[in-house]
């Protein structure tokens, strides 16, 4: 888009290129998408925008994204509360979700450890996660964090943290996905397979 780089426009593929994933074509395509929509179909998107960011927050107790104090998650009565699933991000808590398989409680740290980059365990809220353990009734924290340095750290860290206080710690199994020939797997995840073996 090289006519007027300061028009509106421009200005409009300049903010959808700041959005993860959109590249500087997807992102003057959906320019040019909005500028030809219905004004109607353009502001309920502007309106959508604005609702997330002004009626959205944080849950009080597990950190998922919450219209209210609490999310729906930790409202649900259903809900076993002897578990609780630990990942960074709330898209990680989504996809667990979306797989239908767990039906316990999380806690979202929004983050890992990461001390190079000044991140430590007040930034992640770790002790409100152990709060939540202190209060008694939970029996396993299954530590989903993602397998790079800075996930592992704070599995670690979580894990000397909370298997004083009586409960067990796991963390997910990483290894070779369904379907996959295993000829074709990097070393590392081959490693973690190994290692995450479990008895037939």
């Amino acid at each position: 888009m090289a006519v007027d780089q300061q028009g509106l426009l421009p200005r409009l593929v300049r903010e959808l290129v700041r959005l993860p994933g959109i590249g500087q074509k997807t992102a003057q395509r959906l320019a040019f998408h909005v500028l030809k929509a219905e004004r109607e179909d353009a502001l309920r998107l502007a309106d959508a925008i604005r609702a997330v960011k002004d009626g959205l927050t944080f849950c009080q107790q597990c950190r998922n994204i919450a219209e209210g104090p609490l999310c729906e998650l930790c409202l649900d009565p259903k809900r076993d509360r002897r578990k609780i699933l630990v990942v960074e991000e709330p898209s990680t808590l989504y996809a667990v979700e979306r797989a239908a398989g767990y039906r316990g409680l999380y806690h979202v740290l929004l983050g890992a450890l990461s001390p190079l980059d000044g991140i430590g365990p007040s930034d992640i809220r770790a002790e409100e996660l152990i709060d939540r353990v202190r209060l008694g009734g939970v029996e396993e924290v299954i530590v989903a964090t993602n397998p790079t340095i800075e996930g592992e750290a704070t599995a670690i860290y979580l894990t000397n943290q909370l298997k004083p206080l009586g409960v067990r710690v796991s963390r997910i199994a990483y290894g070779i996905p369904v379907g996959m020939d295993i000829e074709y797997a990097d070393e590392v995840t081959l490693l973690k397979s190994i290692e995450g073996r479990r008895d037939l």
